[in-house]
């Protein structure tokens, strides 16, 4: 046993980073656990380079994701990598991966964060509905931590999964497709690229079937520079498998030369290069931790209120189906925002265990409209919250509301 800390929130991705600004700033001694070696998760390590769920979808685009959000947008914005607000069914912000890296580094040690990189969970111990300690394992060997609160953003439910905590795959009419990220560095300032753009030079290549899964998707230019960034390399696979894994990434990668060519062959465009894949693929779903309330589709189409309200969502049910590799995407009642609950976020299982992000318990299309980026942001400040309160025996659905309020994070319709 080499620590002890009040609140353990392991994985550095946008939920997980911050969830632990959120509970440092409580006062709670907090640990952030990162298996790689920056902040940001699919920001800055799947080529995920969009802030989506920020702004609703109706004609009037209104903020509901706030609070800790807006600092870090703020500081990309100083550092020039953030985007313009831009449409694509969805409505989203386009940014710049070092800006993120860097704005997450200096929240979180500014907040007093103890931050781990390289260290991956491989354990946790549970004891009568109570999360004890998990343990992790880095270059330097293995250590066990002690703790009072536990969030788990690790993406894939590991330290819920390792603790026995009640978790499942996806859900029993689906998993999300996953995809890899990719870069394209080269493109002229002056060449406008448009989603016909790309369907029509891929269709023009007469790949062989197995080159290439998608003909679509969302066009991204980055800001501060002329860099293209397209999802279609897609791979079905499970990320609990290694193996699956593995096969995944290389194929993908092989997907992504093929798509290099169709880029190529876009006029203006014969210098194009690829700049990065991923370096991850990007998982949309893995496992979820079973929770006192599971958010469905259902409830965000009525726009469903609840007593424990503690963010909003703004994105719809954006689903990429595995067999077919096609693309659909429902829009939330009146295209406005939609209460999210903490219970959703709450082990059902685990007392002291929250969780953020895609882990977070919906149904297909519940998970897949409150799982991105930027309705992280909020699942994140509220689980951070939620820890920090449970860790000082100060936990309740009014204290936590009371401390996002206070920290001026939007929860509820009323405050926006």
């Amino acid at each position: 046993m080499t620590g002890r800390y009040d609140v353990i929130v392991a994985g550095g991705g946008t939920a997980g980073t911050i969830a632990a600004i959120a509970s440092a700033r409580l006062g709670a001694r907090t640990l952030l656990l990162e298996r790689n070696h920056c902040l940001g998760g699919a920001g800055t390590m799947r080529n995920v380079l969009t802030w989506c769920g920020l702004y609703t979808l109706g004609e009037e685009r209104i903020q509901v994701v706030r609070g800790i959000a807006d600092e870090v947008l703020d500081r990309q914005r100083a550092l020039g990598g953030l985007g313009e607000v831009m449409a694509f069914r969805g409505v989203f912000v386009p940014f710049d991966p070092e800006t993120l890296k860097i704005a997450l580094d200096e929240l979180a040690s500014g907040a007093g964060v103890d931050i781990r990189f390289g260290a991956s969970v491989v354990g946790a111990t549970r004891e009568d509905k109570t999360l004890r300690d998990v343990t992790i394992a880095h270059h330097g060997g293995v250590e066990k931590m002690l703790g009072g609160a536990f969030v788990d953003c690790t993406g894939d439910g590991d330290l819920a999964d390792f603790a026995g905590a009640s978790t499942r795959y996806g859900n029993a009419d689906g998993v999300n497709l996953g995809t890899l990220g990719c870069r394209f560095g080269g493109v002229p300032a002056s060449v406008s690229i448009t989603v016909d753009d790309v369907i029509a030079s891929i269709a023009n290549q007469g790949f062989d079937e197995g080159q290439i899964t998608k003909d679509r998707c969302v066009v991204v230019r980055l800001p501060g520079s002329s860099d293209l960034v397209l999802y279609l390399a897609s791979e079905d696979y499970d990320p609990r498998d290694s193996m699956a894994l593995s096969r995944a990434e290389i194929s993908a990668r092989k997907q992504a030369w093929n798509y290099l060519q169709a880029i190529r062959a876009i006029p203006g465009c014969q210098d194009v290069f690829l700049a990065s894949t991923g370096p991850e693929i990007g998982t949309r779903e893995s496992r979820h931790l079973n929770c006192r309330r599971q958010i469905t589709w259902n409830d965000i189409a009525l726009r469903q209120r609840f007593d424990d309200t503690i963010a909003l969502g703004a994105w719809g049910a954006e689903w990429h189906d595995r067999k077919s590799f096609r693309s659909e995407f429902d829009y939330p009642g009146d295209r406005q925002s939609y209460q999210i609950p903490l219970s959703c976020l709450h082990s059902i299982d685990t007392d002291n265990l929250f969780c953020a992000g895609r882990l977070a318990d919906g149904d297909r299309k519940g998970g897949a409209a409150i799982r991105v980026m930027g309705t992280a942001m909020a699942t994140g400040q509220a689980a951070g919250t939620a820890a920090a309160l449970k860790a000082d025996a100060r936990f309740s659905i009014d204290a936590v509301a009371a401390e996002l309020r206070a920290a001026r994070a939007v929860i509820s319709q009323e405050d926006l």
